[in-house]
């Protein structure tokens, strides 16, 4: 995802890395070429002079306009949601961590070392929710984190997320078994990993449930017959302005069809999708800082903000 903050409203006007143009660019070319052969032939077709009323158009983009606004709006909640999810991952994870270094009583030798295990556990998480929701095969963040046998025991698993929380489950158990934690702090604790829980099942929801398929046609389909159809209807009234108001106003239906698309998918690696990545390392980093473990200093984490 491209964040910045927001630039001279001049510069704005030629900003092109996180823009959608560079998408659209072939289909507004095509338009532009095909609305200066309309112009130059005064919209006639083999001696046939096409008569459209520029009305119907406007009837037709305002019909068009309030559908788009639809489907904008169940892209951009689908969008929010995840952006909602992840949040709850970060809050999440902190408070696990807190709960773990806090309240599991473990006076032994390796009371440290088996914490630290079990931080490693919740960032190889939010690591593996990364490469399910983006269909990744790449396990080198998990063999980075975990143990040689928790790694093992994972790599033939189609539910990583899963079966990790499975792994934190089974250690909370085991503490619980040492008398090291009482039996509150284990609903406690076992109250937490719902959440996590919870988070996969929401995030499997929005990625397992696309947008339906007819949706997305009919606005396609509309929104390029209107495009290729307009400069019939605007020739006659506006000359050789023609291809340039064509051109505007078909960046202006084209281009949100486009982010309509690239935001109903919103866990990509598109510019405007979610910073999975980011999150991933903020996460990493904040419950490595808790624990005080070996981290990545902060200059090479990009921070995610919750708002």
């Amino acid at each position: 995802m491209i964040t910045r903050q927001r630039t001279h409203w001049f510069r704005m006007l030629f900003i092109w890395h996180g823009s959608v143009l560079k998408k659209i660019v072939p289909q507004l070319t095509i338009i532009a070429v095909f609305s200066l052969m309309i112009l130059y032939f005064n919209g006639t077709i083999y001696d046939y002079k096409v008569h459209l009323n520029p009305t119907i158009f406007t009837l037709i983009g305002l019909a068009l306009a309030i559908f788009m606004g639809f489907c904008n709006t169940a892209s951009y909640d689908r969008w929010w949601e995840g952006r909602k999810l992840w949040g709850s991952l970060v809050i999440e994870s902190r408070s696990l961590t807190r709960q773990i270094l806090t309240l599991v009583k473990d006076t032994s030798p390796r009371a440290g070392e088996n914490k630290a295990g079990f931080i490693r556990m919740i960032a190889a998480f939010a690591w593996a929710l990364n490469d399910q929701l983006r269909g990744k095969s790449d396990t080198t963040q998990l063999s980075r984190l975990l143990t040689e046998k928790q790694y093992n025991d994972l790599r033939e698993k189609k539910y990583k997320p899963v079966a990790i929380l499975d792994m934190m489950g089974a250690w909370i158990g085991e503490q619980h078994q040492q008398q090291r934690i009482d039996t509150i702090t284990l609903s406690t604790l076992d109250r937490q990993l719902n959440l996590l829980s919870q988070v996969v099942g929401g995030c499997e929801r929005i990625s397992n449930t696309p947008l339906p398929f007819a949706y997305s046609v009919l606005l396609h389909r509309t929104v390029y017959f209107y495009c290729f159809w307009l400069p019939f209807g605007l020739v006659d009234s506006l000359g050789w302005m023609m291809p340039l108001i064509v051109l505007l106003i078909s960046y202006t239906f084209i281009a949100l069809d486009a982010i309509v698309q690239e935001i109903a998918e919103p866990f990509g690696e598109e510019e405007n999708d979610l910073p999975l990545n980011s999150i991933c390392k903020t996460i990493e980093y904040s419950v490595f800082e808790q624990a005080d473990l070996p981290r990545e200093t902060p200059s090479a984490v990009s921070t995610y903000f919750i708002d």
